[in-house]
């Protein structure tokens, strides 16, 4: 039967003696942890749109304030945990958060809950991005460079069935059982990620350690480039704000995800205006908002197993990259002209499938180069304050379109606005791939 199962794994992807095992886990982790996750994002939209849409800036301030709170907490355990124990920390952590929440959102008055919804999309936020960095983080320390363009992309694709699987049971369950009972099975699904990270760690493909580097070593090697990084740079709560300031390639993929995040922010806005406007109900925009998280990941299924791999053999990195900036472009340039739900499911289906399917596991390889350290603190800056100020940056050009009172107008002002980002953005991809 193992046999089988190996013979039948190596038709689906291209997996070398030994990785099979540190393979299937990876998929499990990653399949059970993105669930959880579209379980709770259709919520996190609903209840970002319950505090009111002009409150929205407000929100991703409030986002990015914790973000710059938490950030130095996370590097410190980073810094001085091992991996096998602060994995799984984090995975209690929120599953606990979650719990609160759901008694906050089931039994406080109104008045209070509205408080509530709003703290929920900024922990929401928080937890998205912390969770998947912990994952990818994980996913760059147990593979290399090559493992990782053979392996990611089928890794991103259990990742995307288990979006599926967590947008279908919120978009079937919403309405029969409500929005908190939701919150209960983000829990067991979060849970059965961090017991699939466990047996994770009994099928190493490198022989890794499972911690971070000794306290005595002198150095790091920090890729590319000869430059060694100091120890002293590789602990304490600001250590991975300064693996970034003296990384030219770290502060390169910085800019990316920062760009990109001002346009999703961008577009999420767009999102919220058009859907308050078009749907009354709030379970009705729930249901909406998971039905969009279905097709996004039934299409990002699709470019991961037939596409992504093509695309990525055929352009590299660097031209996998481009390929998001460019549709975004074209995407809000649509939007702008017409305005409906039905042209917003479809630029959002076909913007985050393309960065769920290829551009997402593109990015990720990008620190299979770099070091353990840099693949934890750094990358978790990264992937969180980092990510969260473009969202501030996003929402106040969106405030202030909004202060202009444009009206329908404001949509193809922010079409125009976005040609010089994108085409910044599609540069700052094709040089990154070039330096990987």
């Amino acid at each position: 039967m193992r046999v089988f199962g190996r013979a039948l794994l190596s038709r689906l992807v291209r997996v070398e003696p030994g990785e099979d095992g540190a393979l299937l886990w990876s998929c499990a982790y990653f399949f059970f942890l993105l669930g959880s996750a579209f379980v709770i994002r259709p919520l996190r939209e609903e209840m970002g749109i319950l505090g009111g849409v002009k409150n929205l800036p407000w929100l991703f301030l409030g986002t990015l304030l914790s973000m710059l709170a938490l950030s130095p907490v996370f590097s410190t355990l980073v810094s001085w945990l091992p991996r096998r124990r602060f994995v799984p920390l984090v995975g209690h952590f929120f599953s606990l958060n979650l719990l609160v929440f759901f008694g906050l959102l089931r039994f406080l008055p109104p008045g209070a809950k509205l408080h509530a919804a709003r703290a929920f999309f900024i922990w929401a936020s928080v937890f998205n991005l912390f969770a998947v960095s912990v994952f990818w983080g994980v996913m760059a320390d147990c593979f290399r460079s090559d493992q990782g363009q053979r392996l990611f992309g089928f890794i991103g694709a259990f990742g995307t069935l288990g979006g599926l699987a967590g947008s279908s049971l919120s978009a079937g369950l919403v309405r029969p059982l409500g929005e908190q009972p939701l919150l209960l099975l983000a829990v067991v699904l979060l849970q059965a990620g961090v017991w699939s990270f466990r047996r994770l760690q009994r099928h190493p493909v490198q022989g890794l350690s499972s911690g971070p580097a000794p306290h005595n070593a002198q150095e790091i090697r920090s890729v590319p480039g000869p430059a060694p990084v100091p120890a002293s740079l590789l602990y304490g709560p600001l250590s991975g704000l300064r693996l970034v300031l003296r990384s030219p390639y770290l502060l390169l993929i910085s800019l990316y995800l920062l760009l990109f995040t001002i346009s999703s922010t961008l577009a999420y806005f767009a999102q919220a205006q058009i859907a308050a406007a078009g749907i009354a109900d709030s379970s009705a925009r729930t249901a909406f908002f998971a039905r969009i998280d279905l097709w996004v990941n039934l299409f990002a299924l699709v470019l991961q197993g037939a596409v992504a791999g093509r695309i990525l053999s055929a352009v590299g990195i660097g031209g996998t990259l481009m390929v998001l900036p460019v549709l975004t472009l074209i995407g809000f340039a649509v939007l702008g002209l017409s305005p409906t739900l039905t042209v917003l499911m479809l630029f959002q289906v076909a913007r985050r499938a393309t960065d769920y399917g290829i551009s997402k596991p593109a990015r990720e390889v990008l620190y299979t180069v770099v070091g353990r350290q840099e693949k934890y603190a750094a990358k978790s800056f990264i992937d969180t304050v980092v990510y969260r100020s473009g969202d501030a940056l996003g929402a106040g050009a969106a405030g202030v379109l909004t202060g202009l009172h444009l009206g329908g107008k404001g949509l193809v002002v922010l079409a125009v606005g976005m040609a010089p980002l994108a085409l910044l953005w599609a540069a700052v991809g094709l040089h990154l791939g070039r330096r990987t």
